[in-house]
């Protein structure tokens, strides 16, 4: 198996594409991954350099052949679509790609090697969707912002006329100086509700050096408190993240919503003694988080194996009083993304029953 510093110093270019690309023998020897494939195979460019590169594919057959027909210079290139298999530890479904085979220049002295580029075939709309949503996110973001503080100004007017009114009546009328303290009750009621909205904006940033992993055992502690008999919370951590600057507290209420969401979403589960969150950490190379790219950044994965997020709100669901939960606020996830944009991060999540899957990205130093 080749060193990585004895290969040629023009692959060192390929780290700065967005697609992934390998470079591979006639045979199917990965001879280098650039930090692209890294990144979406979840697995290091160690590990994929002791592999085959037929074996990530379903039909290992189709591209044995197309890596043997351009290295025998049969014909210069082959396109063709192929669903490509993640790393050992993921969970999910293959990877649907178009597969661009090219054959490189190497001299005679040398054996064979083809260029093998991989492009998501979903991964411009998914890109497109996502800066879609952090417009909107924003866009509510200001709108619940201004709206909470319009409330805010009359609720102190309502509160306070109502206790003036109960003075008059303390004395006279009981039944009506109980309307008054319901008045009151609902005033403080709202009052709370605004104050949450507004809590992200009012609090200034306290930063610090951030461990995310410390970050998560706290917030593991919390949750195993609250629900002692009955889940699970499991770790797959990447102890090699390194720390970062940020919040530490409001990363922490971050991460908190979203594992409380989790276990509010397992009742069932967790009645019948078998539910589950994950937290899986993973570092993420040459990432694009809404219209900005940057060259590391950390993923916080929180799965759970309840019954996913309701359909009809799965778009909505960091929109403000938005809950699939009777009684829930719909401010928990909202709060969430908004801190994780304030930290220049992003939230996104995908659900189906028995995996929701929580992705917070945030960027590294």
């Amino acid at each position: 198996m080749p060193d990585i510093l004895s290969l040629p110093p023009e692959f060192a270019g390929l780290d700065l594409l967005a697609t992934m690309v390998v470079v591979s023998s006639a045979e199917g020897e990965c001879l280098f991954a650039n930090t692209a494939f890294e990144n979406v195979m979840r697995l290091s460019r160690r590990t994929a350099q002791k592999a085959q590169l037929p074996d990530w594919f379903d039909d290992a057959q189709r591209l044995t052949e197309t890596l043997a027909g351009v290295a025998a210079n049969q014909y210069s290139s082959s396109r063709f679509d192929a669903q490509l298999r993640r790393g050992a530890w993921a969970q999910e479904d293959g990877l649907a790609v178009h597969v661009i085979v090219s054959q490189m220049d190497v001299g005679m002295e040398r054996a064979p090697r083809v260029l093998v580029e991989l492009i998501e075939i979903g991964s411009q709309a998914r890109q497109d969707r996502d800066e879609r949503s952090l417009d909107q996110v924003q866009a509510t973001k200001e709108l619940t912002r201004n709206l909470a503080h319009e409330i805010k100004n009359p609720l102190g007017g309502i509160r306070g006329a109502a206790q003036l009114l109960a003075l008059e009546l303390q004395d006279t009328n009981a039944e009506l100086t109980e309307y008054t303290q319901v008045i009151v009750h609902e005033v403080d009621r709202l009052q709370s509700l605004v104050d949450r909205l507004l809590a992200p904006h009012r609090r200034a940033h306290v930063v610090g050096d951030v461990n995310i992993h410390e970050l998560c055992e706290r917030v593991r502690a919390l949750v195993l408190i609250e629900h002692p008999k009955g889940l699970a919370i499991l770790r797959d951590y990447d102890t090699s993240l390194p720390d970062f600057r940020g919040d530490r507290e409001q990363l922490i209420q971050m991460v908190l919503n979203i594992v409380q969401n989790a276990a509010q979403a397992l009742g069932s589960r967790i009645h019948a003694g078998d539910a589950q969150i994950m937290l899986r950490t993973r570092v993420a190379r040459q990432v694009t988080i809404g219209k900005q790219r940057w060259r590391l950044a950390l993923e916080l994965h929180i799965e759970d194996n309840g019954p996913g997020v309701p359909a009809e709100i799965r778009d909505r669901i960091f929109f403000p009083l938005v809950s699939g939960r009777e009684g829930g606020s719909g401010l928990g996830l909202t709060l969430a993304q908004t801190i994780a944009q304030q930290h220049q991060g992003m939230i996104d999540c995908e659900s189906e029953p028995g995996l929701t899957n929580f992705r917070i990205t945030l960027p590294l130093p």
